[in-house]
């Protein structure tokens, strides 16, 4: 007989096991959301500090007002409202490069370059500071971006990255992808000429790269903490509807032009 071992959900006519535990009895009411998200990835009970840094996460993650992963929620609802779980999944979508997405991307980013260093960490921010300076010089001359790096509203500072910064540290968990990441936003105006705040999407990365969770999973966490976020998006829609604004917006106020083709095999299409 085959057999489909599991050490998260399982069931028999008499109770539910989660993790080990009695679901019931020792995980409702017992175990925060947050400490249990953490839990089911990385399969050990996070530890106070861990779960606060965590759930710090989440909360600089869950919303950030109309950007696209809101608004597409927002019209899917409009267009199907006996479908929240498409609405969701709409918003959810979103989640890539620019938005959320980030969030995976900066913690790769960072995990890629310590490996690099082959546990040969700085000892003191001067050392960070020479591995950041090097990294974003190198990244420059690819002519790439750094991730993390940049934003198109807080550009005077995301104030989500002090703070999740100063939890980390508070909770002595600010390590070697924080550090890093700290660097990089000291450094980059000798490297790129301009000054660019650190995201909070960016610093959310760092962060839980230090926590030890799979880098293949932190697009996850950031979509679990919007997921929360859009379920306000409809909350709201549902009392102060505006996705009927959004759309009428747009069609009301189109503007026909002339077809332009794409280039047929790098030249111009016959016009």
């Amino acid at each position: 007989m085959t057999e489909y071992p599991t050490a998260l959900g399982a069931s028999t006519r008499e109770k539910i096991t989660l993790l080990g535990h009695d679901l019931a009895e020792d995980v409702m009411g017992e175990v925060g959301f947050g400490e249990l998200a953490f839990w089911l990835a990385a399969q050990r009970r996070p530890s106070r500090g861990e779960t606060r840094v965590f759930e710090a996460v989440l909360a600089a993650l869950a919303d950030h007002g109309f950007t696209p992963t809101a608004i597409v929620t927002r019209l899917t609802y409009l267009s199907a409202p006996d479908s929240v779980q498409g609405a969701l999944a709409a918003g959810l979508l979103g989640g890539g490069s620019r938005f959320l997405g980030v969030t995976e991307d900066t913690g790769r980013f960072l995990h890629d370059v310590l490996e690099s260093l082959d546990g040969l960490m700085p000892e003191d921010d001067a050392g960070w500071d020479a591995v950041a300076l090097r990294v974003v010089r190198r990244v420059r001359e690819e002519g790439r971006f750094v991730p993390g790096l940049g934003h198109h509203v807080h550009k005077d500072g995301d104030p989500r990255t002090p703070r999740l910064m100063k939890i980390a540290t508070e909770e002595g968990l600010f390590g070697p992808h924080l550090s890093l990441f700290a660097a990089i936003g000291r450094v980059h105006p000798r490297a790129l000429g301009r000054t660019l705040p650190l995201n909070g999407a960016g610093v959310c990365g760092a962060a839980l790269a230090d926590l030890g969770l799979p880098l293949e999973l932190l697009r996850g966490f950031a979509l679990l903490a919007r997921a929360a976020g859009l379920i306000g998006q409809l909350a709201e829609e549902l009392r102060r509807p505006v996705g009927n604004d959004i759309f009428l917006s747009v069609d009301l106020n189109n503007r026909s032009v002339p077809p332009e083709p794409y280039p047929a095999n790098g030249t111009d299409a016959p016009h």
